[in-house]
């Protein structure tokens, strides 16, 4: 029975000879409960992607120095605790599951959002959309490793159900596409269905998490025929719950365009105002560029015209600065002048 207990609290799942495994213990190491909760991530990612730290400081909304100083607290603290490269047994496993995910979530969207870029326009455009494969490929093994984590199965149906739409992120011209602008019948529908079967699958533990109810949110755009179609009253409901959740500035953000979707672009405008102040979106595009949308959905194009300018001095990605030069362009006002 002692040697049962030992294998049992010794066990690693994964073979020596495993690349996979390799990435899934220093995924589990970087996440390690002693270092500070915002390191795990920020460590991870440069550790195992050779994202630089200015693309791990973009990923947070946060400046590169304060990244930076991040990152050499987190690797003094490894040397000065001698921490292991391991996954940890099953007992201490559900103590890093919230970095792991986050780890993950934050990988597969630097990759992701490289497929809305034009690919002839960003360096190591190529390795940089890798990095969505390399993120549900880990998703998987992860959602393997926690099968009793509910929150670890709805992050890989919320990646499989977002990565689906990847070919339609971004035109031959270089312009990122919204939902609206995309050609559903070029979303890949078998990584649809997978993360709906995933979903549904999570959803029946009974136990929704940020993840979960994030991957709704994707199944329900993945599952409208067209844009019209789309059931904006269940999403603003769910990110409600959503907000609920996390309290997360940027979550507002979205919930915003599910207020102007039900009812208007005024009580929208209202939304994105009430978070204009928060200083995690204070230089986050969105905010200005959301608020431009809503104010040409209201008939106030020179007002617009501010906020899409003042969007333009906060883009950092080459397919959304030409996006919203192309909704600057296309403003009544613009065409008068």
């Amino acid at each position: 029975m002692l040697d049962q207990v030992a294998r049992g609290l010794d066990d690693d799942p994964w073979d020596a000879d495993d690349p996979d495994g390799d990435l899934v213990r220093l995924l589990f190491t970087c996440c390690h409960p002693a270092l500070p909760a915002e390191a795990r991530v920020a460590l991870t990612l440069r550790s195992l992607t050779g994202m630089t730290t200015a693309q791990v400081a973009r990923a947070f909304l946060v400046p590169e120095a304060t990244m930076a100083q991040r990152l050499v607290r987190a690797k003094r603290r490894i040397r000065a605790t001698g921490m292991t490269f391991r996954v940890p047994p099953a007992a201490l496993r559900s103590e890093r599951v919230e970095g792991v995910l986050a780890v993950l979530y934050v990988l597969f969207t630097e990759g992701y959002d490289a497929w809305a870029e034009p690919a002839d326009a960003v360096e190591g455009s190529a390795e940089r959309r890798a990095l969505a494969d390399v993120a549900v490929r880990l998703a998987r093994l992860t959602a393997r490793l926690l099968d009793d984590e509910p929150e670890a199965r709805g992050l890989l149906a919320l990646l499989l159900l977002q990565h689906a739409r990847r070919d339609e992120r971004a035109g031959p011209d270089g312009v990122t596409r919204t939902l609206t602008e995309q050609d559903r019948a070029r979303w890949r529908h078998d990584e649809i269905a997978e993360g709906l079967s995933e979903l549904d699958a999570t959803l029946a533990v009974g136990r929704p998490g940020p993840y979960q109810v994030q991957a709704a949110v994707a199944a329900l755009h993945d599952e409208a025929t067209d844009a019209a179609a789309t059931d904006w009253p269940q999403i603003l409901g769910l990110y409600d719950v959503l907000l609920d959740l996390t309290g997360s500035p940027v979550v507002a953000l979205n919930r915003a365009v599910a207020v102007a979707e039900v009812h208007g672009s005024d009580a929208g405008l209202a939304a994105v105002d009430a978070v204009a102040d928060e200083p995690a979106l204070a230089g986050y595009h969105l905010l200005p560029a959301v608020r431009a949308e809503l104010l040409v959905r209201a008939g106030r194009p020179a007002d617009a015209a501010v906020d899409l300018r003042r969007a333009l001095t906060l883009v950092d990605r080459e397919g959304d600065r030409r996006l919203l030069e192309r909704r600057l362009t296309d403003l009544p006002l613009a065409r008068s002048t």
